[in-house]
């Protein structure tokens, strides 16, 4: 799910949120997210870069795409990259690209 999920591809890293509630491109948020199992909290503030509408195509989930910001944002696309570094199925379908 985490792959799925995370945006690399986005500069300060970012990730993808499923929900119905709307948004707009440029929206300021508030996240307070956890990773697997690890009981860290990361409270992050970033910018919705990315919407998939109900009518997106290819079937991904409906929900926003949120770029991190500051310096927990960093801390956070660290953590990610880490816990990533030996994922083996890197073609797996994601909710973004």
């Amino acid at each position: 799910m985490l792959h799925s999920s995370y945006m690399p591809f986005i500069k300060g890293g970012g990730i993808f949120i499923s929900t119905e509630k709307s948004f707009e491109l440029g929206d300021e948020v508030f996240l307070l997210l956890t990773l697997l199992e690890d009981p860290e909290r990361f409270a992050i503030t970033g910018k919705v870069i990315w919407i998939n509408y109900r009518t997106t195509p290819g079937g991904r989930q409906m929900g926003v795409g949120i770029q991190f910001a500051g310096a927990e944002g960093s801390n956070l696309q660290k953590k990610i990259d880490a816990l990533l570094a030996g994922y083996t199925r890197a073609e797996q379908a994601t909710n973004t690209m």
